[in-house]
């Protein structure tokens, strides 16, 4: 008798096109698929919030803001995640005629849960590396007041850390500036 094993590996291929037909969204790294969580009170003002205003202050430019539901490709048989924030300044680059997977942002902002901060930290920004056209990375924590900005300096990433709500966050990649009390603001429990 003879049985067959589970499909473990999947294919950048069969992991997009199961991705576009699912109800929940899911990342894709290396072969494996992973569900993604719900996200907290905390992390969606936050985001919200980042989202907004880096809207505002783009209007007019040619740059565009993405939120949650774009989906960023990392090399052709890298990643694909769903980064809470994305900025990609010029012509965006779309994986093909369904627009639904960049290529090409500028800036990537993560509002990591403790349970994911080392991994975003980590093996995904790792993975958002392989970007070419990336300058930015940003990392918000959602349970105190800090960022943890990753900006390319020629071939270096050079890491800059803010913990006061005074601070400001310079975005020299998308020429925007996020003070610190507007990322914060409608979370009272993280500034208390």
């Amino acid at each position: 008798m003879s049985s067959l094993a589970a499909q473990t590996v999947f294919t950048p291929e069969e992991y997009l096109a199961s991705e576009r037909k699912a109800t929940l969204k899911s990342e894709y790294i290396s072969g494996e698929i992973l569900a993604m969580s719900g996200a907290s009170n905390a992390h969606n003002l936050i985001t919200l919030d980042i989202g907004t205003e880096l809207n505002i202050q783009l209007r007019g430019r040619e740059c565009l803001v993405y939120t949650s539901d774009m989906r960023i490709r990392t090399s052709p048989v890298g990643s694909y995640f769903y980064p809470d924030v994305v900025v990609v300044c010029g012509k965006p680059r779309f994986e093909d005629n369904v627009f639904d997977t960049l290529l090409n942002p500028a800036l990537v902002i993560e509002v990591p849960s403790p349970s994911t901060e080392v991994y975003d930290k980590g093996e995904k920004f790792r993975h958002y590396q392989e970007l070419a056209s990336l300058q930015e990375y940003i990392l918000v924590s959602q349970d105190r007041v800090r960022v943890e900005q990753y900006h390319l300096a020629k071939t270096q990433w050079v890491q800059t850390e803010l913990h006061a709500l005074e601070g400001v966050l310079s975005l020299a990649s998308i020429g925007c500036e996020l003070p610190l009390q507007d990322i914060y603001r409608r979370v009272p429990e993280v500034i208390s």
